[in-house]
């Protein structure tokens, strides 16, 4: 894995900004209607992670808001090293937030398999938690270039906006083009910046 030098505070980012699709009484709403993840226990999890010291790296919806593109998410992507040791540090901090025996389900062996992407979602009805070790063969964990991030104290490991258009301009999906677009114009990111 590739880590830019140097910590990143968020200074742009708020709570509201990191936003969901579901309806769900576990959700706070914002001003403006939407409703937001519960962005405590998200801290919580982030927390844990770091204490247990788990290789992951933050992707998707998430990510591109702590890079400031706001995006509607209902998730956390994580893209962790499928280690043994790596995913039984995850277990341990996923334990610390969810007293879930459920998590145990979670091995190092799927990750590295045919399918490597579990989904978590624990009973409390929190947050969805899609834990990937790769994406297809275009991306592996080794491969994502991250920075560390700061968001109320709490360290994060987040894909640079670079990462993040390499992995979303070639997906296909509008969704996923209009993001490459949006953190080309912000970042000036583009297809000279990736092979």
């Amino acid at each position: 894995m590739l880590r830019a030098a140097g910590a990143m505070r968020l200074t742009s980012m708020t709570r509201g900004m990191i936003l969901c699709q579901r309806h769900d009484v576990n959700f706070a709403q914002t001003a403006s209607g939407d409703l937001a993840v519960n962005i405590d226990r998200v801290l919580d999890l982030f927390r844990c992670l770091h204490v247990h010291q788990v290789e992951y790296v933050l992707i998707g919806g998430m990510a591109m808001s702590m890079q400031g593109v706001v995006r509607v998410t209902e998730d956390v992507d994580l893209l962790v090293n499928p280690s043994p040791a790596n995913i039984e540090r995850l277990r341990a901090a996923l334990r610390d937030v969810w007293a879930d025996p459920t998590i145990s389900l979670i091995t190092a062996e799927d990750l590295s398999g045919d399918y490597p992407t579990v989904r978590y979602g624990p009973s409390d009805g929190t947050l969805a938690l899609d834990i990937h070790s790769r994406l297809g063969s275009a991306f592996a964990f080794a491969d994502i270039e991250s920075e560390d991030a700061e968001f109320e104290g709490v360290p994060i490991h987040v894909a640079t906006p670079r990462m993040l258009y390499a992995m979303k301009r070639d997906t296909g999906r509008p969704y996923d083009q209009l993001a490459a677009a949006e953190l080309h114009q912000r970042f000036g990111v583009g297809e000279d910046d990736v092979s």
